[in-house]
């Protein structure tokens, strides 16, 4: 897949945001701190109102016709942006991995899939690896650990990328997981198929984060972080829990990932 920028107009790159479901409906925050990091790092950003689910759920549970009606649909709405940015390794996999393979075989759809794929990147990634970011203007008091989410880093090599911003912020102090990129037992429909597995999966997450004396909890997918917020709530634990751009976006004046506005 062609890792080639697109030329952009020297206003920056037009930037479709595409926000997923677990967003959208459960933390709306890390989709307007993602269109503050890229407006601060220059993009001319959208978000297209007729975007829905990126098929994942449906291509996960082996129903192959609604995921290629879907995917048919989100290739239409985001193919004439410069960039598509994601704020979960899970669903910029889904766009940038699957979809090409899903129509390889259909000389029209197939070069678009492609031409997507190839233009859709992780919100951090996109940051850090293509518009050169190195640093955020911003600072956070606390102690910090992170979980590298399984599509981020498995598929897209999303590692260093947020680790690297973080040390950035003034005052924060980052201290790693003993297993940071082992899975936290959620995996979609996984956890749906296999709870018993996916429940101690993510009970040996919790006492991971809880053993690294971290305040905080981050991660770049919405669906880990309400695992293992989850988790740890019922542990009665007292660490925090907060998707990566919130905390870079210097948006953590509301309440965590499972806490109630009280």
């Amino acid at each position: 897949m062609s890792e080639t920028a697109p030329k952009v107009g020297e206003s920056g790159p037009r930037v479709a945001l595409f926000v997923t479901c677990l967003v959208d409906f459960f933390r709306p925050t890390v989709g307007f701190a993602a269109i503050k990091l890229l407006e601060q790092a220059g993009c001319t950003v959208e978000v297209p109102s007729a975007q829905t689910c990126c098929g994942q759920p449906a291509y996960n549970s082996g129903d192959r016709a609604d995921t290629l009606a879907i995917a048919r649909q989100v290739i239409a709405i985001f193919e004439e942006y410069d960039y598509v940015v994601v704020p979960s390794g899970s669903c910029a996999g889904m766009l940038r991995k699957h979809y090409p393979t899903l129509f390889k075989d259909d000389p029209a759809l197939g070069p678009r899939a492609a031409a997507l794929g190839a233009r859709t990147y992780e919100l951090i990634s996109f940051l850090v690896d293509i518009l050169k970011v190195e640093q955020i203007d911003g600072a956070f008091r606390g102690v910090v650990t992170y979980h590298d989410s399984c599509s981020g880093l498995r598929e897209l090599r999303v590692k260093e990328q947020p680790r690297a911003l973080l040390r950035s912020l003034t005052g924060l102090r980052l201290t790693e997981l003993q297993e940071p990129e082992v899975c936290c037992g959620f995996g979609g429909t996984f956890c749906v198929k296999y709870p018993e597995i996916s429940n101690q999966m993510v009970e040996t997450k919790a006492e991971d984060i809880e053993n690294s004396g971290a305040d905080l909890l981050l991660a770049g997918d919405v669906g880990c972080l309400l695992n293992m917020a989850g988790k740890l709530k019922r542990r009665g634990a007292k660490t925090q829990t907060r998707h990566v751009a919130e905390v870079l976006a210097g948006m953590t004046d509301g309440p965590a990932i499972g806490e109630s506005r009280e």
